[in-house]
């Protein structure tokens, strides 16, 4: 059974799973009922954080345009550009043993992909989750449902995995902000054209 974790719940990762080296997050969301009159294309990410809680270079955000990391530490396994099936809609692999040293912290989130033109936001998608799965065993160790408590964001950071006394941790966030992916790169060092 996976731990269910509720919103700002922290969980040891590692600790429990000795060994622990290959992960996949998924992430996965259902749109609601309703015809914007366009496509609903959410994006997750993943940005890896110094200490200071910034990107270190723009290398380190991971994303539909920049799959990996150059340290193979973190690997975007592509966009799904509709959100509709069972499942995770989204995948990111991460190997915790090439995790470069500088980096502390690796933050999970999801975008709306032009929210503000297509008139969409957060408060039209329902069941989104993060769950972190074993890729050595196939089980799944956490999962975290957001909830709806969302409405007019078009970014949500879902979770952040990060190092304490040379273990890795989980904490659910799942925060909103609106602006974006801007708003986010903005919020995490990095420049946006």
């Amino acid at each position: 059974m996976p731990i269910n974790l509720a919103k700002g719940q922290k969980v040891d990762l590692t600790k429990g799973n000795p060994g622990l080296k290959n992960i996949m997050v998924g992430l996965g969301w259902d749109v609601n009922a309703y015809d914007s009159g366009a496509d609903f294309d959410l994006d997750a990410a993943a940005f890896m954080l110094g200490g200071n809680g910034k990107c270190p270079t723009e290398k380190e955000f991971v994303f539909y345009g920049n799959l990996e990391h150059g340290s193979g530490a973190v690997k975007h396994m592509g966009d799904n550009l509709t959100g509709e099936g069972e499942g995770d809609d989204e995948q990111i692999e991460i190997d915790l043993t090439k995790i470069p040293a500088n980096i502390s912290k690796i933050a999970f989130t999801v975008t709306i992909y032009d929210a503000d033109v297509r008139g969409q936001n957060f408060g039209q998608v329902s069941n989104s989750f993060i769950r972190i799965v074993d890729e050595t065993t196939g089980k799944e160790l956490i999962r975290y449902d957001l909830g709806e408590d969302f409405s007019i964001e078009t970014a949500v950071v879902v979770g952040e995995l990060y190092r304490n006394n040379g273990e890795w941790k989980f904490n659910a966030i799942g925060s909103g902000f609106q602006g974006g992916l801007a708003a986010l790169c903005g919020h995490y060092g990095i420049e946006v054209a």
